[in-house]
This record gives C-alpha cells, sequence and structure tokens, in this order.
C-alpha cells in the first residue's frame, strides 16, 4: 500500500509492481535494495538513520553489487507507533545527489 500511497503507482497496482520486478535492483523503481530494515534487524529508534545512511551511500555510488546504477534521487519512508492500523507517526525524507 505504501507504493500506492507515495504515488509509485495506481491504487490497487501496488502487488503489480511488484511482481513484474519494478522494484527490484535494475527495475523500474529500486525499492530496499538493501534488504530493507528486515535485514539490518530492524533497529528500533534507528530504523531512520538506517534508511538515510542507505540513500546517502547510494547517491554517492558506495553500495556495490547492490547499486542503483545512475541513482539520483532517493526516498526513505518511515512510520512508528500505531493507531489502530495506521502508523502514529510517518516521516518521508527525499535526498538528492543533483544541484540546483
Amino acid at each position: 500500500m505504501a507504493y500506492e500511497y507515495l504515488g509509485l503507482c495506481e491504487k490497487g497496482q501496488g502487488g503489480q509492481l511488484i511482481e513484474d520486478g519494478s522494484t527490484r535492483l535494475g527495475g523500474r523503481i529500486p525499492v530496499n535494495v538493501s534488504g530493507g530494515l528486515l535485514r539490518k534487524g530492524h533497529p528500533i529508534g534507528a530504523s531512520g538513520a538506517a534508511q538515510i545512511v542507505e540513500l546517502t551511500e547510494q547517491l554517492r555510488g558506495e553500495c556495490g553489487k547492490r547499486q542503483v546504477e545512475g541513482a539520483k534521487i532517493g526516498l526513505a519512508h518511515n512510520g512508528g507507533g500505531m493507531i489502530g492500523l495506521d502508523a502514529a507517526a510517518t516521516v518521508v525524507t527525499i535526498l538528492s545527489n543533483e544541484e540546483d
């Protein structure tokens, strides 16, 4: 659902985005090419920092085998706490290596 809410695809198309390989390394919209926060052990309280480090390394071209070719813009989406089925707080960070 986050893909849809972030505008990466139309509503109801998030699953298709994954199934057709668009979110894989080398795909149209690479997502979590590091394995995401689960691979990092989901460091509660440091999740956002881990995301920013990954984006920074991607934008600097320092990610080796998981490098997104030609990365120019990175987006981190992080939520915390719960109110019902939704995150109580959500932060979206967009970084770029392009100069104005």
